[in-house]
């Protein structure tokens, strides 16, 4: 009905290109948008979720479901580790990685692209003082998290960075980064 370009192949074929067990016979193939930062259309008052440094594609899928069901604006990775295309990101954002507009760059020119626009950052600090529940999460705003393993780095407990604290009551020490 859109006139896109179908080509059947073999089962041989087939199970040489798609990943995993697929089901459904279809793969597709598209291409890249842009992930530059000065790519992205923001609105006046943007929400930007920053991820850093997340190494396991599932959960970079998993934010990007988060993102989209909180209207987020746009995803930011920031010092990647894992390749924002991986089939196991795609698969876990449940289509979601299509329709939330993404942008990857080193941790420190997020920071600065972000100073220069003046969107205020909100980092998400295991030993921050305030819990969200009191921050002012209101306005233009970009909210990082950090990896699962370490955290944020240093460029997120400079000055102008305002810090918040997720408070948990059970025994784990920390929260999957899509939470």
């Amino acid at each position: 009905a859109h006139s896109i370009p179908t080509i059947s192949t073999t089962e041989g074929a087939f199970a040489k290109v798609a990943f995993g067990d697929r089901a459904d016979g279809l793969v597709a193939v598209v291409r890249i948008p842009s992930m530059r930062l000065d790519d992205l259309a923001l609105p006046d008052d943007p929400l930007i979720v920053v991820i850093e440094a997340v190494e396991k594609p599932g959960n970079l899928g998993a934010v990007l479901r988060s993102a989209d069901g909180a209207g987020v604006d746009a995803l930011v990775t920031a010092s990647p580790r894992t390749d924002l295309m991986n089939p196991n990101a795609i698969r876990a954002s449940a289509g979601t990685i299509f329709s939330v507009p993404l942008a990857s760059a080193s941790t420190d020119e997020v920071v600065d692209w972000l100073g220069r626009r003046s969107i205020p950052i909100v980092a998400t600090l295991v030993d921050a003082e305030t819990p969200y529940t009191d921050a002012d999460l209101s306005g233009p705003l970009a909210i990082a998290f950090g990896s699962e393993a370490t955290g944020l780095t240093a460029p997120w407990r400079t000055p102008g960075v305002s810090r918040i604290r997720l408070p948990m009551l059970g025994i784990a020490d920390s929260l999957n980064v899509s939470v």
